[in-house]
């Protein structure tokens, strides 16, 4: 089954994941209409694909020729097209950022679930091919996570108008690193524990880190721990620095060995036999495996709202881990 979607926003990830994608799936998706920020983006990206350019994304939502929207940007519209997708009984794909505000994360959340229609926010982490490598190798050879390091590093920004939109930059990586977290040990966090570093010539924070502990399998299961940290406080003016000897996206101790992870397709892990070395470049792009898992989940008899509960939830955690930063003591986590 062929699905017509509507594109809302291209956003910078177009031209490098999702027009390439579409292509490659002309079976699977017909674009019907293009809505964008600048309107000779949305006439050029509509042209390629024998699309009709529309102004605002209510004109797209109205159309009977589209089932489904693809909401690729939300610096123009932010979260209106995800409540007016559900008003118009369409089908969402979520590749922009979620609104961060708790408040009204949870008003998108309970109108996606009156409204029935399939939703899917977009994890590339958890998609890219050597997380599903990973998750290959814990089930056959590695055995369960034990331990999990997570170090991200940006660059930082002096600017005081752009410091709180780096802030909330900082915080949709860490809310996707935490859900991969969860996702890599298939377990929920049960505790936990945040610390941030204030710079005063940034006004804002240059580091923070949490600790999440996660409820073992069983009574007799060793504990499984994920540390999850994000830095900026080298200059952008300092591109060498920044650079220099950039950690691994993840590092997983396991029951039977150790595995280095480099996105989106490079995994080192080592066990008794010694060092194996995995180069995946050969597998479907993460833009294709995102929408394949779209179109399946729009066609399918069993309506897919998971990824909207996992976001949802690794804000809430993240808040808490901010939350446990200021009040100095470690949250627990209900389920």
């Amino acid at each position: 089954m062929k699905l017509r979607v509507g594109v809302v926003g291209l956003g910078d990830d177009w031209e490098s994941r999702y027009r390439l994608a579409l292509r490659s799936l002309a079976d699977r998706f017909e674009v019907r209409a293009v809505c964008a920020e600048v309107a000779c983006r949305a006439e050029q990206a509509a042209a390629e694909f024998g699309a009709i350019p529309v102004d605002g994304y209510r004109a797209l939502l109205a159309r009977t020729d589209v089932d489904a929207v693809l909401m690729l940007s939300s610096q123009l519209y932010g979260s209106l097209p995800i409540l007016a997708a559900c008003d118009a009984g369409k089908a969402i794909y979520c590749g922009a950022p979620l609104d961060l505000d708790p408040q009204r994360a949870r008003e998108i959340k309970d109108r996606v679930d009156a409204s029935g229609v399939a939703f899917m926010a977009e994890f590339p982490r958890r998609h890219a091919p050597a997380t599903l490598r990973l998750k290959e190798l814990i089930a056959t050879r590695l055995g369960e996570p034990r331990l999990l390091l997570c170090p991200l590093r940006r660059p930082a920004i002096t600017a005081a108008a752009a410091c709180q939109e780096e802030d909330q930059l900082a915080l949709r990586e860490l809310i996707e690193v935490v859900d991969w977290c969860r996702y890599v040990t298939g377990l929920e966090p049960s505790n936990v524990f945040g610390a941030r570093h204030f710079s005063a010539r940034m006004n804002s924070s240059d580091y923070e880190m949490m600790s999440l502990e996660f409820s073992p399998p069983g009574e007799d299961g060793a504990a499984v721990m994920a540390q999850v940290s994000c830095g900026q406080y080298l200059p952008a003016a300092w591109p060498e620095a920044i650079g220099f000897r950039p950690p691994s996206a993840m590092e997983v101790t396991c029951e039977n060995g150790v595995a280095f992870l480099d996105l989106p397709s490079t995994l080192v892990w080592f066990d008794d036999a010694g060092r194996h070395l995995e180069s995946l470049d050969n597998e479907r792009p993460v833009g294709e495996q995102l929408l394949t898992h779209f179109h399946r989940a729009v066609t399918s008899l069993v309506r897919r709202t998971a990824d909207l509960e996992d976001a949802y939830r690794a804000l809430r955690i993240v808040l808490a881990a901010r939350e446990s930063a200021v009040t100095a003591r470690r949250i627990s986590l209900d389920s």
